[in-house]
């Protein structure tokens, strides 16, 4: 089958204001025009804002009437500055945007240092959040919405004598925000001999182990897990408390993403799926300014069927749009972080992609893409349907299935 070749960027994390001029994920103001901005989640966009005679109900710039309204997040006036926007509809009405409804607790904000940690620890949120809802994964927050299968953060900071460890457990995705202190996690970095942590490494590891008991654990894509990953029924205790006391397996990146992955099969998911994010979200970004891996003519010799992921039964030469698209994907990163890497070098700073991966480890990674593929519930959906003046030439599209409106 003819593999559609073109990456098509899942979530635009560069758009146009109405005016015209560039807008970012983040903004929430066109620094050219002055016009309020917004994150439509369910559009994966920012749109572009202009205020309507009802106090804090905003509507699309330039819609016609009748179109969509629209409120801010609560949290756009705490420390977080959420930049999300929630349609206004009949009836009770939240007042906190999809993402911010995902916390059960929030830092202490009677202490003033909290502040600006507790905004970086929502921008990295935000921006995992943002990829699971564009990918089709489930959301819901498990504080009112699905308690008992939903998501939910806890951000919290060390009080003496008990730290917090960032970690997983049981739907709850725990965040120390001293993480957001650079200078004390670039220390954590150091005396891991980690090459690469940040704060959005982090929620995406975690939301991979959250995912995966969400989804996977018990599904017919368990035992093709086991046996590709490993059985996660090994004590997971005793592995982390080697990996720390040891340090990992000499071929380490024979096999895995990064050496932290090789402490049990649990970690090596999580920090594959991690990778994998990092991935998309990279490449959306660089199509989105207009750069394209398949354009860096670095790679001599692009992976090919070789490196899929074959479950039991399938065999070589069964590739569909799906495994094409994964190829296109792969070899795009891997040019494309060939010169990033280069920019960062030039600029006095380490590699912007500090990894090697093997054959194996990119295997695992097609798996993930097949997993999320799988489990994408917006499979059917092709192009967004509401107005949106700000980015007219936007498209969204299921996550790379190789499909083209």
């Amino acid at each position: 089958m003819e593999a559609d070749k073109r990456w098509q960027p899942l979530i635009h994390r560069i758009g146009k204001c109405y005016c015209g001029y560039p807008v970012f994920f983040r903004n929430y103001l066109c620094l050219h025009c002055g016009r309020a901005l917004g994150y439509q989640p369910d559009q994966a966009t920012v749109l572009a804002l202009e205020p309507t005679d009802e106090d804090g109900v905003w509507q699309l710039a330039g819609a016609p009437a009748g179109a969509s309204l629209y409120r801010r997040c609560t949290n756009f006036y705490l420390p977080p500055q959420c930049n999300w926007i929630i349609a206004v509809v009949d009836g009770e009405q939240p007042t906190l945007c999809r993402c911010c409804r995902l916390n059960r607790m929030v830092p202490d904000q009677s202490i003033a240092a909290n502040a600006p940690l507790w905004h970086k620890v929502e921008l990295a949120k935000r921006r995992l959040v943002s990829s699971l809802i564009a990918m089709g994964l489930p959301v819901a927050s498990r504080v009112g919405e699905d308690p008992q299968r939903g998501l939910a953060f806890d951000l919290l900071a060390d009080v003496e004598p008990t730290p917090v460890s960032t970690g997983h457990h049981q739907g709850i995705i725990t965040i120390n925000i001293n993480e957001a202190d650079d200078a004390a996690r670039e220390a954590i970095r150091t005396a891991l001999d980690e090459p690469y942590r940040t704060l959005l490494g982090h929620v995406r590891h975690e939301s991979g182990h959250y995912c995966w008991s969400r989804l996977l654990e018990g599904s017919h894509w368990h035992e093709p897990f086991r046996a590709l990953f490993g059985d996660e029924r090994q004590d997971y205790g005793a592995a982390l408390q080697q990996h720390y006391a040891n340090g990992p397996e000499p071929d380490w990146a024979d096999t895995c993403v990064s050496a932290y992955a090789s402490a049990h099969p649990w970690e090596d998911w999580a920090e594959t799926w991690a990778h994998y994010l990092h991935m998309v979200d990279t490449l959306d970004t660089a199509m989105a300014s207009g750069m394209n891996g398949e354009h860096a003519n670095l790679l001599k010799d692009p992976f090919g069927e070789e490196v899929l992921y074959r479950m039991e039964g399938e065999s070589d030469g069964t590739s569909d749009q799906v495994d094409y698209a994964f190829l296109n994907f792969f070899n795009a990163w891997a040019g494309l972080t060939s010169v990033l890497n280069e920019f960062s070098l030039g600029m006095g700073l380490p590699d912007f992609y500090p990894f090697v991966l093997s054959q194996r480890a990119i295997t695992k990674l097609h798996f993930v893409h097949r997993f999320i593929q799988a489990h994408n519930s917006n499979a059917a959906a092709l192009v967004r349907t509401d107005y949106c003046a700000a980015t007219p030439a936007a498209r969204y599209l299921p996550l790379l299935t190789g499909v083209t409106p």
